[in-house]
């Protein structure tokens, strides 16, 4: 699948990663991991930490995948609201699924503490404005239902955004205590302590074949060498439809900008994170070394020919959104790209098990949170694995039920 096209930014942050050769001989393991990003590095990681002999293997080299793309904004809210969510779940799976995503961001914090790459993990509050007028009775409700189940979040109204930014909206959910990240530097710190642990980690070592015994799986690459394990993690991002196509699953085509340093970014309150009610939406946060990042206006492609088409213009017009809101900001677009993009059509991401891959799990972190729905389902994964069960596997599995099913 040709994923992404542009000029990438986050391999430039990165001073001499760690290479990975292609696999060589065959291997016999506890967990087999298909994928070297996100998904596949946390589950790794999580897995080698309980003293089980894991492999990950990844088609490309380490970093080359979705993840170079990654705009890495760590948050709990989603795309899908909470009001939305429980419309489509009910409010006790709503709420539970997004105080996994708040523990999640803990959990990250953490990990990146211990990690032998800093992956520049900073907290940062969100602002959330209202895109529209029409969109303020819907903030309340998201405020309300967010303030009954005890996640800190206010409302602000004109007077208070605009004596903190230099743009007016009419009404914002502020939340605290969000983050971001360097997800490249993430995902090597996360492979190299993975190795550090006794895991092997192949890059070029493409998997091209599978044979199911009743203990185990055998997975054959391209080089007619296999892997032997008695479970396996299938984390291949969005190119995991090519191993099972889920109907709950959306590809569409993201895009984002990369700025030139910024010389002053004092009228950017508190560097928060910033999003709008508006779909498709913009995004935007800052970067260690003073760059603006912004991103979204969304296309509802899955061809990669269309979606880079509009890359050029897509970027003025995120320069454009950039600039309505800081228009004294001195900046000029230096990194840009299109992008495979991933979703679900209910609002969750996917745990897959399906019979004809007994032994396993196919891991969807498909969202605007990826790097969170990863490390939530990743941890579900290591105890499902370890201990043979979680109490939450049920709401992220590809048959879960909805309450207008029940």
């Amino acid at each position: 699948m040709d994923l992404l096209s542009g000029k990438l930014y986050w391999p430039t942050t990165v001073t001499n990663p760690a290479s990975y050769p292609p696999l060589t001989e065959d291997v016999v393991c506890d967990v087999l991991v298909i994928g070297g990003g996100s998904s596949g590095a946390q589950s790794a990681y999580l897995l080698a930490k309980e003293g089980l002999k894991v492999v990950v293997v990844d088609q490309r080299r380490i970093g080359e995948g979705s993840s170079s793309t990654n705009t890495a904004l760590i948050q709990y809210a989603g795309d899908k609201s909470f009001v939305s969510l429980a419309n489509t779940f009910g409010e006790e799976i709503a709420a539970r699924h997004l105080k996994l995503c708040e523990q999640a961001i803990h959990d990250i914090e953490t990990t990146c503490s211990q990690l032998p790459v800093d992956a520049d993990f900073v907290r940062r509050d969100s602002l959330y404005y209202a895109s529209y007028e029409k969109d303020i009775p819907a903030l309340e409700q998201e405020l309300n239902l967010l303030t009954k189940y005890g996640f800190h979040v206010d409302r602000w109204d004109e007077e208070k955004i605009s004596s903190h930014f230099p743009f007016r909206k009419q009404a914002a959910l502020y939340y605290y205590d969000d983050a971001e990240m360097n997800p490249l530097k993430f995902i090597y710190g996360l492979l190299e302590a993975v190795e550090k642990m006794g895991g092997k980690v192949w890059a070029e070592t493409q998997v091209t074949g599978h044979r199911f015994e009743e203990d185990s799986a055998v997975f054959y690459t391209k080089n007619r060498h296999q892997i032997k394990a008695k479970h396996v993690i299938i984390a291949a991002g969005y190119e995991n439809q090519e191993f099972k196509v889920e109907k709950n699953a959306v590809i569409n085509s993201s895009y984002a900008v990369i700025t030139t340093p910024v010389p002053d970014l004092s009228s950017w309150y508190k560097r928060a994170l910033i999003w709008e009610t508006a779909r498709p939406y913009i995004y935007l946060r800052t970067t260690p070394d003073d760059r603006v990042i912004i991103g979204g206006m969304d296309k509802d492609t899955a061809y990669a020919s269309t979606r880079d088409s509009k890359i050029l213009h897509t970027r003025d017009k995120l320069m454009k959104e950039l600039f309505k809101l800081f228009p004294n900001l001195q900046a000029e677009p230096e990194f840009y790209l299109g992008a495979f993009y991933g979703g679900t059509h209910d609002g969750l991401p996917i745990i897959g098990q399906y019979e004809e891959y007994p032994h396993c799990y196919v891991i969807m972190g498909y969202g605007d949170n990826g790097t969170v729905y990863n490390a939530v389902l990743s941890r579900i994964l290591r105890d499902v694995i370890v201990k043979g069960s979680n109490p939450d596997l049920g709401i992220y599995l590809q048959n879960r039920p909805q309450v207008n099913e029940t």
